[in-house]
């Protein structure tokens, strides 16, 4: 399919010159369009007029009757995969609007500006009615009538295309909220599963429609994400939609050797060393292995740890916990609130390692009658070893899935042996070749193959930070340079495919790559008896992006269905200088085929992340408003970020529809 940049045919010479240019005389002066008052010159000028706004209109007839032709056969071509008549009229128009963009219009939208009439920049809902309202213009220009009902006709169509995209997004979303036509998506946590109250204020903050990531958690954790989202949403009385996002065949590292079982409790501080705020640990009775010590962070998210039950349970506000940490230091933890029957929350001003043979003694609230007690610690996860890459270090990606290790180093500094982990899908080194590039974790990390073995591929990294990145495991690779010979539907997505089919509202579908593939994904829905279910293809490879007309025939053509502009991967892909150019283009490409966008990745991600927004991140959110719904990452400060989010596209709506400004008053 071809790609929808300005590159291809030209309108055909009859139409005009043969470089679609402006004859000189016409360059840049707007016609007369009465009849002047004296003098032969005067007369000379008005008839050179004519003539130009007549080669104009030659050349508007040819270029339509080429769209026309090319959008036809296209169309027809079409025709099988649209199992719904009702996306006909869309799919006409988007066969019509890519047979427009085979052609480099420039010089001809100079011309029509110049004559103040439409240069077609905001033709994509409405690509034949376009040109066919700026023909009837230069016809009356020219003095000829044209009837009163073909206007009407045109007319007529150029509003159809709001209709069809209205009613494309309602289909798929549910009706917009009273204040605005975007909607809000919003990626749950996991703690959606347990924590009712937060569900309750997201979807009393604004969220539409909720994201459960099938690449986290288990089937168990997204049934009661769903309980408890259908109950928020028939409390508010207002509707939620669940989207459920297959992992698709998303390459990550390997796992990673791991150190010793410690768990660090760390004290954030200013620039005189003085603590900011106390440390906070919960202390929960669920005999799950606590989380390892944490690397990079500042002691924003409160650490965890595992205590017997009976112990817990005797815990009263206020008590202290007296305890020796690994390094021989005596340490206190402070018991502030019980959280839950099975929780405690509890702080530290100094910062301490724990380890499994920690020992907690309570010392109860003066005058509590509680004698003291001891307990140890459960279980606490094993952290993986720091493999930290800077540039032009070497990474050996293992074709065995061995753990990951860093790299060796003699009494010297030399490196003895590189650093290597694992990638989750060995078929991959079947497609690359020596050249080709490897992005890690969200291009965080940029390297090139320089050598292929028996072992793996040798990377050489090419791009990383001053000081170095670490590489964890579970993290992102992109191959941008090959094909993968994966499947779209892995066995894994099936299953989960099982599960969603069940509960969802909408299918996510990640790394869809062509048609074939979201046929494969509607083919697997029939199966399940759900040709009901809202699909989203998720555009987030270099191939998706020259698909993408395939692939919304092949998924409009049979479901409601949607687009998501996954920035993150996709910037990696095409590179991040591309990003905003192909964003462009696949915002036009569903326009034209009346499908709703979901703009997607780190919007608002300083505020939802750390409770503060950029500047940057305000504009990409005032942007945001051209597509029809945007999706908030889970975060700590998510709620806010929904209320400024709802504030900004309020806002936004009454200035900006899609391409077109909308000039209501302003007031000084």
């Amino acid at each position: 399919m071809s790609r929808t940049t300005d590159s291809g045919g030209e309108v055909p010479a009859a139409a005009g010159p043969r470089d679609g240019t402006v004859p000189a005389r016409a360059r840049g002066k707007a016609p007369r369009l009465r009849e002047p008052a004296q003098g032969a010159v005067a007369d000379r000028r008005w008839q050179g007029s004519i003539t130009d706004v007549r080669g104009l209109l030659a050349r508007m007839h040819a270029l339509r009757d080429a769209v026309r032709a090319a959008g036809s056969a296209l169309a027809k071509s079409w025709r099988p995969h649209l199992l719904k008549r009702e996306y006909y009229p869309s799919a006409a128009n988007l066969a019509a609007y890519i047979g427009l963009r085979r052609h480099d219009l420039r010089a001809i939208q100079r011309d029509l500006t110049t004559l103040g009439l439409s240069s077609l920049g905001r033709c994509e809902g409405h690509v034949m009615a376009s040109l066919d309202s700026v023909i009837h213009a230069l016809k009356q220009m020219t003095g000829k009538r044209i009837l009163r009902r073909r206007i009407a006709g045109v007319a007529s169509a150029m509003t159809r295309d709001e209709v069809l995209l209205r009613h494309h997004t309602n289909r798929l979303f549910g009706p917009p909220p009273a204040n605005r036509r975007t909607r809000f998506m919003v990626t749950l946590p996991t703690e959606a599963a347990t924590d009712y109250g937060f569900v309750r204020e997201a979807v009393k903050g604004g969220m539409d429609c909720a994201r459960i990531n099938c690449a986290h958690d288990d089937a168990a954790a997204w049934r009661a994400m769903v309980r408890n989202v259908r109950r928020a949403a028939r409390e508010a009385g207002r509707p939620c939609r669940i989207l459920m996002d297959l992992g698709g065949p998303k390459l990550r590292t390997g796992a990673i050797e791991t150190g010793p079982p410690l768990l660090r409790i760390r004290i954030k501080r200013d620039l005189r060393g003085r603590p900011l705020r106390p440390a906070r640990v919960i202390l929960d009775a669920s005999e799950r292995p606590g989380p390892p010590a944490p690397v990079g962070r500042s002691g924003d998210a409160p650490a965890r740890l595992t205590v017997a039950r009976a112990w817990l349970d005797q815990l009263r506000r206020g008590d202290t916990l007296h305890f020796v940490d690994v390094r021989g230091r005596e340490r206190r933890l402070l018991a502030e609130r019980r959280l839950s029957g099975a929780t405690f929350l509890t702080s530290t001003t100094r910062g301490a390692w724990l380890g499994a043979d920690t020992v907690f003694k309570r010392v109860p609230l003066r005058g509590a009658r509680a004698a003291a007690a001891t307990t140890a610690i459960g279980e606490i996860a094993a952290a993986p070893l720091e493999i930290r890459l800077g540039e032009n270090d070497v990474l050996l990606l293992t074709r065995a899935q061995t753990p990951g290790e860093p790299k060796r180093v003699n009494r010297r500094g030399q490196t003895v042996a590189p650093a290597h982990i694992s990638c989750s899908e060995p078929r991959v080194f079947s497609a690359l070749k020596v050249g080709h590039h490897v992005w890690i974790d969200d291009g965080k990390i940029g390297t090139v193959v320089e050598v292929l073995d028996e072992h793996g591929a040798w990377l050489r990294v090419t791009h990383a930070r001053p000081g170095g990145e670490r590489v964890a495991p579970g993290k992102g690779l992109n191959f941008p340079d090959c094909e993968l010979p994966l499947p779209a539907l892995g066995e894994a997505d099936l299953a989960d495919l099982d599960v969603a089919a069940r509960r969802a509202d909408i299918i996510g579908f990640s790394f869809v790559r062509s048609a074939a593939d979201m046929d494969a994904l509607v083919q697997a829905l029939a199966q399940r008896g759900r040709s009901d279910l809202g699909i989203i293809a998720k555009i987030e490879t270099r191939t998706a992006v020259g698909n993408l007309p395939d692939i919304i025939v092949h998924g409009a053509g049979s479901h409601a269905f949607g687009v998501m502009i996954a920035r993150g991967d996709l910037a990696v892909e095409i590179g991040y200088e591309r990003m905003a150019e192909i964003q462009e283009e696949i915002l036009w490409l569903c326009e034209a085929a009346h499908v709703p966008v979901i703009w997607a990745t780190q919007v608002l991600e300083g505020l939802v992340k750390r409770g503060r927004p950029s500047r940057a991140e305000i504009s990409d959110a005032a942007m945001s408003e051209r597509a029809e719904c945007v999706m908030l990452n889970k975060g700590p400060y998510l709620i806010q970020a929904l209320a400024v989010l709802d504030n900004v596209i309020a806002r936004m709506q009454h200035h900006q529809r899609k391409k077109t400004a909308q000039f209501r008053a302003l007031h000084w």
